[in-house]
């Protein structure tokens, strides 16, 4: 059993949850299929994480590149994140979670922004575990709009940009960078998330499909930070 005493626990875990769609095709089904059993796995992660103390939980949910997929399975994808989001919100009041995102949520569907803003504004004066979900983001996203937001502030007209300029206008702003990502699915990438703030993190790759990650996953993962 992981205690806040027994082992030393990451400030900021970030995962890549892949392998949804491989899920579903072994069980002779839609990708939509995996998306909708993915759901208890985001709930054993976000309650093992506020469970131990950990301080900040990023989930890449949705990509940039995520538009190209085909359009009923975007569709199915904002549904349920909705529904999602609905059905969570009493366990994330309950568990003293605050929900945020990063990303450009303002490509959303309108009814889908409306939805996250609700739970964000019922969460916001949660002190417990952040949990943050990435939405319409991509690391490069993330660079391309710190950047032009320094150049636009007219902050540096004269001078140089320091890493700290970048820091404080990519849209993790204020939240420490990840000290552990795990990606599932056995996929040996990271796929255009957080290139900047993963400079020193501790990468962990494991073979489960993310529909099958449980707490039991997350332990390994944590533990295996703790040797490195």
């Amino acid at each position: 059993m992981i205690s806040r005493s027994s082992i030393k626990t990451p400030q900021h875990i970030a995962i890549i949850m892949d392998g949804n769609g491989r899920w579903a095709k072994s069980k002779g089904a839609l990708r939509v299929f995996g998306h909708k059993n993915a759901i208890q796995a985001v709930r054993e992660t976000t309650e093992f994480c506020s469970e131990i103390g950990i301080n900040h939980l990023t989930l890449f949910v949705f990509s940039t590149e995520n538009w190209s997929r085909p359009r009923n399975e975007i569709e199915g994808l904002m549904t349920l994140l909705v529904s999602t989001i609905k059905d969570e919100l009493p366990s994330l009041l309950k568990n003293n979670v605050k929900l945020s995102t990063i990303g450009d949520t303002s490509k959303l569907p309108k009814e889908t922004q409306k939805k996250i803003n609700y739970a964000k504004n019922e969460t916001k004066h949660n002190d417990g575990l952040a949990l943050n979900l990435a939405l319409n983001y991509s690391g490069r996203w993330d660079l391309l709009q710190a950047m032009n937001s320094i150049l636009q502030s007219n902050e540096k007209k004269n001078n140089l940009i320091l890493e700290r300029d970048l820091d404080d206008h990519l849209s993790t702003s204020g939240i420490p960078d990840p000290e552990l990502l795990i990606r599932t699915s056995g996929e040996l990438r990271i796929s255009n998330f957080f290139l900047w703030q993963l400079a020193y993190t501790e990468l962990i790759f494991m073979d489960v499909l993310w529909p099958d990650f449980r707490k039991k996953h997350l332990k390994i993962a944590i533990e295996e930070f703790n040797q490195r």
